[in-house]
């Protein structure tokens, strides 16, 4: 950014991913002030890295010497602050157009899906970390492994993003490198269709320039009916058997996952993770993929990801008491319910009880069938009223039609 950018106003600065870029940009030098509704753990961090916080949103809060305001997806243009900053005539720009700026001098990496982003861009860190990269990484989740934050300032040529797919916030990104780790129908308030979603991934995927490369998984249906549309060049993993890179003989124990690599061929043995779950199996094989490519040295990428402790909030044991374990996961599709508690009945073979808040009125609406299928492997499930987010309520829209689902697929305990 030009020098005569100095001060930069977040409407919205308590988001996870608000929270990453006001930390990076604190670390570059600039200062920083935000707002927002409630004041939290993530708010205070800031805080005591200089950033001055404000609680609520007011126009006095836009303060005389800010340069641009930055605002998340989940704040309207009615806001009295974006309100002042564009009568006053400073520039207003999207969380998604500050992260390009932040790419837009280095190689980057960005990490889009349904599914598995977090965890596959914390990976992804980590592996360019021990290989000796000093990558920047900004992450939609507080990540163990950078010391309970989600960005690091790094000063090497990379830089590791998660890129967001709602709203088309992922096509102002210009990666070098870009994973998609799945691919489902989501967001359609945003697309409209499930071929406009598609469409949005493939234009992600061909903004890698003719020097970058794509990294896809194969396991995923809708990746295979985009992959000849994506004209740069392609590696992908999986399960599957055509993949450049496998994963094969999987298994599960507790906190753990394990299986043997394939890479183009080869067996390089097996790979032990810290982490749950068919579904961080594939997230590791993504980082691999990633490493192996950018020629780090197989032994460096394997110690990487064997030591990665986890995302916040993705299966997080909280408490464990009198054999009773609570686990906090941030998973709010179908997909990623199934996961969690595919993870929570392979590794444990316990009783499981899943308490399940339906985040969004317009998912709740869309989905609520498939929501009524994910929870075979719970021995009840409980449903609670909707979390609202960025959203109004929807009439006749109520955690109780994701419950009466589950009924009516047959799931006999659900309250």
């Amino acid at each position: 950014m030009f020098s005569t950018v100095k001060k930069i106003h977040f409407v919205g600065i308590g988001g996870i991913g608000m929270s990453g870029i006001a930390e990076i940009l604190i670390d570059q030098g600039f200062k920083v002030t935000g707002s927002d509704k409630q004041l939290s753990e993530i708010t205070q961090r800031l805080e005591n890295l200089g950033a001055k916080i404000y609680q609520g949103h007011a126009p006095e809060h836009v303060e005389d010497d800010v340069d641009v305001v930055v605002y998340s997806s989940a704040v309207k243009m009615d806001n009295p602050e974006i309100q002042e900053a564009m009568r006053r005539k400073i520039p207003v720009i999207r969380r998604a157009e500050m992260l390009a700026e932040l790419m837009r001098l280095k190689y980057g990496i960005g990490i889009a899906g349904t599914h598995g982003k977090t965890t596959t861009t914390s990976m992804v860190g980590l592996v360019l970390i021990e290989g000796g990269f000093d990558p920047t990484v900004i992450v939609g989740g507080v990540l163990r492994d950078l010391g309970g934050t989600n960005a690091r300032l790094g000063h090497g040529n990379f830089i590791v993003v998660e890129a967001d797919e709602f709203d088309r916030s992922f096509l102002q990104l210009t990666p070098t490198i870009a994973v998609i780790t799945t691919l489902e129908a989501e967001h359609l308030d945003s697309y409209g269709n499930i071929e406009e979603l598609k469409s949005a991934f493939v234009d992600f995927a061909n903004k890698v320039p003719f020097y970058g490369f794509v990294v896809l998984c194969l396991d995923e249906p809708m990746i295979q009916d985009i992959m000849p549309l994506i004209k740069k060049r392609v590696i992908t993993y999986g399960l599957n058997a055509q993949a450049d890179i496998q994963a094969v003989e999987p298994e599960f124990k507790e906190r753990s996952s394990s299986y043997n690599l394939i890479y183009k061929g080869k067996n390089y043995g097996r790979i032990n993770l810290q982490v749950p779950g068919l579904h961080n199996v594939k997230n590791s094989l993504a980082a691999i993929a990633v490493g192996m490519e950018l020629g780090i040295e197989f032994e460096i990428v394997k110690s990487a990801v064997e030591k990665f402790k986890g995302v916040y909030r993705r299966f997080e044991i909280r408490a464990e008491v009198n054999n009773v374990m609570v686990v906090d996961d941030y998973a709010h599709h179908p997909t990623e319910i199934k996961a969690v508690l595919q993870a929570a009945k392979d590794g444990w073979k316990r009783r499981v009880i899943a308490v399940f808040q339906p985040h969004l009125y317009s998912r709740t609406r869309d989905f609520y069938q498939e929501f009524g299928r994910s929870f075979f492997n719970a021995d009840v499930c409980v449903i609670t009223d909707i979390y609202t987010a960025r959203e109004e309520p929807i009439e006749g829209v109520t955690g109780e039609l994701i419950a009466n689902s589950a009924r009516n697929f047959g799931h006999k305990e659900v309250h």
